[in-house]
């Protein structure tokens, strides 16, 4: 998964920067709001991209004293981070730019340049789009897309996935936007493709920072995790019952399980040392993305006591 989303990050950062000089580059030369509010996306794009092999990089750290489970929550941190900056920087700046351009028109003076970088960006972003979008379906298997960036933990693909996505949509809009000006004789309407691409550009980000902020918060390793180690658990038939079965991911491939049993009570104590080192073996042999695991004897009463004070 890691090299995977690595993959994806770099060929958007290598498309994104190349796009961003492109659009700069025709802005200047045509005086578009559409073609400026792009370029400001593609570097807020490379920028995001920065981030994310940051966040990869931080989640890798060994645990230590200040932090004994390490450090892979860092990447929903810094994913969370690229959602602000596409809705404060990417979506705020074109919204800017197209009440400006609303308010004040300008006349395109040569759109041919934007046309030529607007085409050679639709390739570079069509070729990015397409390794993220290759990526994420060797991971969803015959889920749907929503259903899998909803139970996804790794942040990295699916959000470039999205960004890929918005970029895409960004383009058609300010190429229309931009034709549409020039055909009709309409300037604003190059002002009102900076907001449509600011409306993209939030809807994205906002879309973004509710997957984040799940995953920040801790979420479970999913149904088909907890019950195939409750299933684990209960086919022992000297463990009583499972009073408790939690799970968090602390990154994408990092699990945490923490499990409340109720042993027989003819066991003795070296005998339940020995069962839970064994379940521990197990769980961990099917599940690799577990990491660590506590297990604790106390009986149902004791249990149920306990937690309900």
């Amino acid at each position: 998964m890691a090299s995977g989303s690595k993959k994806v990050i770099y060929a958007a950062l290598i498309g994104n920067s190349l796009i961003a000089v492109c659009k700069f580059v025709a802005a200047t030369f045509t005086g578009s709001s559409a073609m400026l509010s792009e370029g400001v996306h593609s570097l807020v794009d490379t920028g995001n991209q920065v981030l994310m092999l940051h966040g990869l990089r931080r989640a890798k750290k060994q645990p230590d004293e200040m932090h004994p489970f390490g450090y892979g929550m860092e990447l929903y941190f810094w994913a969370f981070v690229v959602a602000i900056l596409i809705f404060a920087l990417g979506s705020g700046i074109s919204l800017y730019e197209g009440i400006k351009h609303i308010r004040n028109p300008e006349v395109i003076t040569d759109p041919t340049w934007n046309y030529v970088v607007l085409g050679l960006a639709i390739i570079f972003e069509g070729w990015a789009w397409s390794v993220a979008y290759l990526e994420f379906k060797k991971i969803k298997g015959k889920r749907g897309l929503w259903e899998e960036v909803r139970r996804s933990k790794d942040p990295t693909i699916f959000t470039i996935l999205f960004e890929d996505t918005a970029a895409m949509l960004g383009l058609v809009t300010a190429l229309i936007g931009i034709f549409l000006a020039q055909y009709l004789g309409i300037p604003e309407l190059d002002g009102v493709a900076s907001v449509v691409i600011a409306a993209i550009l939030a809807g994205v980000a906002i879309l973004l920072s509710i997957e984040c902020k799940g995953l920040l918060i801790g979420e479970s390793a999913g149904t088909a995790v907890t019950e195939g180690i409750r299933a684990l658990l209960q086919d022992n038939g000297r463990i009583v019952s499972v009073n408790e079965l939690l799970t968090m991911h602390l990154g994408p491939t990092d699990i945490l399980v923490n499990i409340s049993l109720d042993f027989a009570d003819n066991l003795s104590s070296s005998d339940v040392e020995e069962m839970i080192s064994d379940m521990e073996i197990r769980i961990k042999a099917q599940y690799p993305n577990v990491k660590r695991v506590f297990i604790e004897a106390q009986s149902f009463l004791s249990h149920n006591r306990a937690t309900s004070e």
